[in-house]
This record gives C-alpha cells, structure tokens and sequence, in this order.
C-alpha cells in the first residue's frame, strides 16, 4: 500500500458483562491509543473508534443470575466501561454500543444486502436444545469438553484454553450452562456465510500476501484454521437478546455477536462522522485509508478470517492492513479471569491510585505481551515506577528544572560555543524521533517506549558527566551551555514521551511553560526547541514514588479473592451414612476453655492444650499449630468432645477433641459455642 491518506484505527468492543482490567488494556487498549496519538502528533487524518458490545448469550446469562434485564446489565458496565476509558485517557474519537439504533440499522442493512445477494446458505440443522429450560444452546449456553485440546469448560462457541473456535455441536459431553441437563438434538434453520467459498481468496490474501508483515502469532493462527478447512460459519442465533433476523423467517432470532459485533466498527465511524459533519465512506471504503485492528489473541480468527469475509462477501469495504494481535497478560503468575474475581480492575486503580494513570500505561506497556503471554506483578509495578520513572524520567527534569530556577531565575541560558560532547547529546537527541516512529509503525511499542526512555538516561547521564552543580562555581559560561543542552532534552521529551504517557506530557509542557507542542520534526532539525531567554514554569515532580505499604493492600486484596476462589471450589463432603437417635445421645459435647497451650516438640501441627472442661482440667493434643500461636488461643472457650476414647499421640494421651471448622476464606476458626461466656461443662444439644 502507498503512503495512506487516512488511518481507521479500532479496538476489540469490550464485552459489557465486566468492568475493563489490566488484560484488556495491556492487550488491546493501551497500544492502540499510543499508536493513534503518535499518528495524530503526525498530522495524520485519523478516526479512532471503539465501543461497548451489548449483545450474545454472557449478558443474558449475567441478567438471569442478577434477576435484572440484559438492558440494565449493558447500561450498567458501558457506563463504568466509558467513565474508565476516558479517565485513563484512552483517546477515542467515538465510543458506540452496539445497543444504539445507528448499529441495529447498520448491521441489518449489512445482513439483508448479503441475503438478496445471495452470500448466504440456508440450512435446517440440529442444535443443542434444553428440554427444561424449552431453549437452544447458542454459544456460552453450553460447556462440554474441546475437541482439540481436552478442556472440560469450553464454551459452546469457542475453547477459552486453546482459543479454537468450533459449534456447541462439536463439543463432547456437552451440559446446559442454564440447568446443568445433557441437552438433546432439535432441528433449527439458520443462515450461514459459507467459508469454505473464500478459502482460496484467504489463502492469496493472508498467507501470500502478509505472511511478512503480520505478527507470527496473527500469521500462524489462520495458517492453522485455513490449513484445517473452512467451514460453513452460522450467522444467526435461536435468542430473544440481539439484533432481530431482519428478513421473512428470522422470526425469533438474532444476528450473531460475531457478525453484529464487528460491524460496530463502521457504525461507530458513522455516528462519529455526524457528529463532526463529515462522510464516514473514505474511512472504510477507500483504498488509500489503512485499517488497523487492535485485539487480543482470542480474536484473531474473527478479525482476520471470518470479518474479511464478510466484508470480500458485501463489495465495498476495504481489508484490514494489519490486525496486531497482542498475546495474554496473566496476573502474579495466573491467569486473569473475570469470572473468578482474578484480575486489576482500571476503575478500582483509578480509586486507589489517583494521578498514576501514566504509571500503569508505562508498567502496561514496559511488560507488553506483545510475542508471548507476559505477567503483571504489584511488585514490578512499584520497582519500574520507583527505579525507572522516579529515579530516571522524574530525576531528569526535576534536576534541569529545579537548577534552571537556581541559577537563571527560570530562564533558559544563552549557550556559548557548543563542544563535541554537547554536539553528539544533540545529535542523538535529533535521532530519536525516527528511532521511536519505526518502531510504533511496526507495532513494537515496547521497544519504542524503551527507546523513548532511552533519552531521558541520556539526559541524565548528560547531567551526571558535565555536573554544572559544580562548574557554576569555577566556569559559568560553560554551565549556561550545559543546561541549555540540558533543556533541549527536556523539551524534546515533552513531545516524545506523548503517545505513551499523555499525562505526564502535559504536566511536562507546563513546566516548561510550553505555549505549543513541539512536532517531531523539529526535534529532528537543528532548531531549538527552548530559546534563549523562554522562561519556563515552576518545578514540579512528575512522578511520586509508591511506597510498600500501597503494594501490600494489593497484593492482600488478590490474597483475599484467592482465599474467597479455594473456599468457594471446595466441594460440600457427601452426608455420611444414616445414624440413629441412639449413636446421636452417645456424643458428649461440652463448653470448655482452654487454659494453657505450648508447642508439642518436633512437631509442625500440634499444639498440646489444657482445657477445663467443667468437669476437670484435661489435656487434649489439637492439630491446629500452624494456624493459631499458643498465646491466641489461651482463654478461647470452644466445644470439646469429651467422650472421645482417649489415644496417645507422640507420647502424649490426647483425652478429647476440639471443633473446628473453615470460614468462607478458607481459614481455620473455632466452632464456638456462643458469642456470649457459656460456663465451662455446659452441654451442647
């Protein structure tokens, strides 16, 4: 493709059953945004579009479960989604749902074009279907098992473990996510966008002609699907949540997410072009616009076999250039799971860390799981803001600003003869804007934000060279040029660093007391970027450090929901066999208090008791050592069964039993008789 005239930029619909977490903005988000505001710092025309996608079988799921409807479910997460995204400052030019009345017309006039044309095979087929829930199985309705890798939890429409996407038809031991019933084979008719019809235009298209350009990730996963055959995809739904069948016989069923979905991105454009008075056309029907789709690895088939087909199928549209698929982020060494609590959500970060928004894009980007899945660590995050963007980023301008102060009263020095050294920092500095630019072109956002960090260790290492805390006393005028030279970098990384810390970019540029941005270009010409006599603002620190206690109320958080997740797997133990009334009066539990506790020797576990009973003082041997220190549980009144056989263990007669149990957290508690003191002896019925 020549020089594009116009960039269409998207980001993968966030489903709107969850908030927005970590995952999804160091995946999708978050290398989108730096690479439509680097085409905008371009001069580039650039339409950035995304939205909230309202329909398909989770949120009907999550309406039932909270006994709201799917409506209130949507409304509820697009608000905290929307509300997010901008207070993170991830900069769309719109942000649609697909619940508004602009795509239910999109995505029907789309459907019905493909039907009158004929793009569309109709085929009456057997679907899972539950008698008891009287409701066909569609997509995450059904769990069975995957067919390709084995795993017991995939969902009818796609396997979470492998990222395969099949039918609920294909899954083995298929059960009703509704009632948990095999479901049974009942006829259906539906609408499907032939595939296999394609498959040699996909062939030429993506695997001759991006096998360079595409990620190896993106490539390889629709060699793999492409190499295995394609096959009639269903574009319709039995589901009453959706956009209706807009043709005779659609009665009673919707467009399929994964058709409705995708189209989300041309209604968007649409509504974001009324809203600026322009023609959304050029954005997605002319050649020379390049179309960028930014995803995570689990949608790259729909984005890169299934979308294109359906926009070669409809005629007009242009192809994706690029679809830049990011691998997974896992979270302290697990996987991030919405379902499961397991995650950093952007909207409780935001809450517990107010005007670090820019610290979680750097870690985000810094750790990128851009070639394989990467991990999120509290404790990473604390050592590359503290260690990285205080003591490198931070330090630099601090130090030029807070000695430009000092020495000039705030204005910049006019340099004198510029010596070699002086020469080569302004040189590099000059070619850091093409260094930087390669690399987003080529969707490595890491190394670029590597590369932009890059100038700031220059200008520190700069400082720390020609210490002008030091010449000021014996060479002032080699000093005014050192922090000349010192202020060019500064300038120059209010610029740089904007894609990825947009934030700190502009807290940077009124500092400098900056009237416009500075263009990459002028970084790059031997113009200066701070004059002679420009008086800048008052210092201001960038970057605060995060000390360890913020880290530990985090990772005690995540200790909390594993704990929560351990309690809620653990099974309820089947009843034991039936016992008479009779084995029942046998057991004797008493009140009892504990009146002296020691380690048993040698031992991890137990703890060697005094408990008085009422009836006498005696000594009972309790497993409970790694749970409770012998000072916690002196003075706790707890239930004994008294009647126990007596045993020896290590030596010791144990002549009792003490009741414990687990709470929901998974923690070892007492079984108490009463908040309130029981005399020691009373019985328990």
């Amino acid at each position: 493709m020549s020089t594009p005239k116009r960039y269409t930029i998207t980001a993968a619909l966030p489903y709107t059953n969850g908030p927005i977490h970590i995952g999804h903005l160091a995946g999708v988000y978050v290398p989108a945004d730096i690479y439509a505001r680097y085409l905008k710092m371009q001069g580039e025309d650039v339409v950035f579009v995304c939205g909230s996608d309202e329909h398909g079988v989770p949120i009907t799921i999550k309406a039932k479960k909270e006994g709201v409807s799917p409506q209130d479910v949507v409304d509820k997460y697009d608000g905290i989604i929307r509300k997010s995204f901008q207070d993170f400052g991830i900069a769309f030019d719109n942000y649609s749902r697909t619940s508004s009345k602009i795509h239910h017309e999109t995505a029907a006039a789309f459907f019905e074009k493909l039907y009158k044309e004929g793009k569309f095979i109709e085929e009456v087929t057997q679907q899972l279907y539950d008698d008891e829930a009287q409701q066909f199985l569609a997509d995450r309705f059904v769990i069975g098992t995957c067919p390709k890798c084995g795993n017991e939890e995939s969902y009818g429409d796609q396997c979470e473990k492998c990222g395969t996407s099949h039918n609920a038809t294909d899954l083995i031991n298929p059960k009703s996510a509704i009632t948990g019933n095999v479901p049974v084979l009942k006829e259906t008719k539906h609408w499907f966008l032939p595939l296999d019809q394609y498959e040699p235009w996909l062939k030429e298209w993506i695997l001759d002609s991006h096998k360079k350009d595409w990620k190896p990730n993106v490539y390889g996963q629709c060699k793999s699907w492409i190499d295995d055959g394609l096959r009639p995809r269903a574009v319709t739904r039995d589901l009453d949540w959706g956009i209706p069948v807009p043709v005779a016989g659609g009665e009673g069923k919707v467009l399929y997410v994964w058709f409705d979905a995708p189209i989300g991105y041309i209604s968007a454009t649409k509504e974001w072009a009324a809203r600026e008075n322009k023609d959304w056309e050029p954005y997605w029907k002319d050649q020379d616009t390049k179309l960028v789709h930014f995803i995570g690895k689990d949608n790259i088939v729909f984005h890169c076999i299934i979308f294109p087909s359906m926009l070669k199928a409809e005629g007009s549209y242009i192809l994706p250039d690029n679809v830049p698929a990011n691998e997974f982020l896992n979270l302290e060494g697990n996987k991030l799971s919405t379902s499961k609590n397991w995650a950093v959500w952007l909207h409780e970060y935001l809450e517990d860390f107010p005007g670090k928004e820019d610290v979680l894009r750097y870690v985000l980007t810094a750790n990128a799981p851009e070639t394989k899945d990467n991990d999120f660590t509290w404790k990473d995050f604390q050592q590359r803001n503290n260690s990285e963007l205080v003591a490198i980023l931070g330090n630099f301008i601090n130090r030029v600003v807070v000695l430009t102060h000092k020495y000039y009263d705030a204005e910049v020095p006019q340099p004198g003869q510029l010596n070699e050294t002086d020469e080569n920092i302004l040189a590099e500095l000059r070619a850091y804007p093409a260094v930087i630019a390669s690399s987003i072109e080529k969707y490595r956002f890491r190394e670029a934000q590597a590369e932009m960090m890059n100038v700031a260790r220059l200008g520190n290492k700069y400082l720390a060279d020609e210490e002008p805390w030091k010449t000021i006393k014996t060479d002032e005028a080699r000093t005014k040029t050192v922090m000349y030279v010192a202020l060019q970098v500064a300038a120059a990384l209010s610029s740089i660093c904007q894609p990825f810390l947009p934030f700190t970019a502009k807290k940077l540029s009124t500092i400098l007391n900056l009237k416009k941005n500075i263009s990459w270009p002028q970084i790059a010409s031997a113009e200066a970027l701070l004059a002679p006599q420009h008086v800048i603002g008052k210092a201001s620190l960038l970057f605060e450090k995060i000390e360890d206690d913020a880290i530990a109320k985090q990772l005690e958080k995540l200790e909390n929901t594993k704990r929560m997740n351990q309690a809620e797997q653990k099974s309820v133990e089947e009843q034991k066999e039936t016992a008479t009334f009779e084995d029942f009066t046998k057991i004797d539990l008493r009140v009892g208090t504990i009146v002296s506790a020691e380690k048993m020797p040698k031992t991890k576990k137990l703890l060697v008791l005094k408990v008085d009973t009422g009836l006498d003082t005696r000594t009972i041997v309790s497993g409970i050592a790694e749970h409770f220190s012998p000072e916690e549980v002196v003075g706790k009144q707890v239930t004994v069964l008294v009647n126990l056989a007596p045993r020896k263990l290590r030596g010791t007669l144990s002549e009792g039993m003490i009741l414990m149990t687990e709470n929901a957290q998974g923690e070892l508690v007492f079984v108490n008789p009463d908040e309130a003191q029981v005399n020691n002896g009373s019985t328990i019925a």
